[in-house]
């Protein structure tokens, strides 16, 4: 209801589906810009990896402002993995550096 969180079109919502870190940074970017929050980051920084051309038209925004704000990173020197499934883990360390990064200032 907060625009938050949409579907994938056509009516599919996927509640059981596993989560990508693409997706994800979508959600926490949306979250941030309903609470009011600047999301206006960005740079270069999302361009110097390998996998940058395998982000989401949707999600390129997002995980450039994810990427620059240093709420993700890397799941390699090189890689992003846009697309991959968010572990647990790194699902974790990326609410607490939202948390920590944009949530408390």
């Amino acid at each position: 209801s907060e625009g938050v969180v949409g579907g994938y079109g056509g009516g599919r919502f996927g509640p059981d589906d596993t989560i990508t870190r693409e997706q994800l940074a979508v959600m926490l970017c949306r979250f941030a810009q309903h609470e009011g929050w600047d999301t206006t980051h960005g740079g270069m920084a999302i361009r110097e990896y390998a996998d940058y051309g395998q982000i989401s038209g949707f999600a390129l925004e997002a995980m450039d402002w994810a990427v620059s704000a240093g709420i993700i990173s890397g799941t390699s020197a090189a890689t992003l993995s846009p697309g991959g499934s968010a572990t647990r883990a790194q699902a974790a360390v990326i609410l607490m550096r939202f948390c920590e990064n944009i949530a408390n200032t």
